[in-house]
């Protein structure tokens, strides 16, 4: 799988990763906080085929803003955990009313996910783990053969995801914390936002995990 973080220009939005199968070109975008030219240049470079998947890690709005364009422009499938895909249609859960409540334009989800569903892009399977604790209906995606877990607003390089926000849960957040550093091996970890790390690391360095997990 070649994996390339897009960058979108602005502090303020998610990281948003292009994943291409380098067999069929099939393709998904993970958290597309806004649809611009970067993220068209970053088609063009890769080499693409078809957009199948917007995967999205969870509903906030600096992780979907892009979405209604993208959809639009490619007629990718929109996929979302069943807890948040109401987001998709309401900036008061989302957190767009009070930030910037133009940007975001409805849209429905195509997929809804669940705990431990299997995704396809040619052969390579991505399979969804539920994450709750930013928000009810975060997940990270794991890609079996390289070994990377795209961990949304759920584990950063050295922290974790807020638990204060609409739909948080400090709890549930430590319990899937636990789900990711079970795991067996190492990863690499790709946050929504903040350079990327590695499980390995997180699991001896990262200090919520330290203080609230083991």
């Amino acid at each position: 799988m070649k994996i390339t973080r897009i960058d979108l220009g602005h502090e303020i939005f998610a990281n948003c990763y292009l994943l291409v199968d380098e067999k069929t070109g099939e393709s998904a975008i993970v958290d597309p906080a806004y649809f611009n030219d970067e993220i068209a240049d970053a088609f063009d470079e890769a080499g693409m085929g078809e957009l199948k998947y917007i995967l999205l890690t969870h509903g906030h709005f600096d992780h979907i803003f892009g979405v209604h364009g993208l959809k639009e422009a490619t007629g990718a499938q929109v996929v979302i955990h069943k807890d948040d895909a109401d987001f998709l249609l309401d900036p008061e859960k989302s957190l767009a009313k009070n930030n910037f409540p133009e940007h975001q334009l409805p849209v429905e989800a195509d997929i809804i996910l669940n705990d431990g569903d299997e995704l396809f892009l040619g052969e390579e399977k991505i399979t969804v783990v539920s994450t709750p604790g930013h928000t009810m209906g975060s997940v990270c995606y794991i890609i079996d053969n390289d070994r990377v877990i795209v961990s949304g607003d759920t584990l950063f390089c050295m922290t974790a995801g807020r638990t204060d926000l609409y739909g948080g849960n400090e709890e549930m957040m430590i319990d899937s914390l636990k789900k990711l550093i079970a795991l067996e091996g190492d990863y690499r970890v790709l946050p929504g936002h903040n350079r990327e790390t590695t499980l390995d690391r997180e699991r001896t360095r990262n200090w919520y995990i330290r203080r609230m997990v083991k």
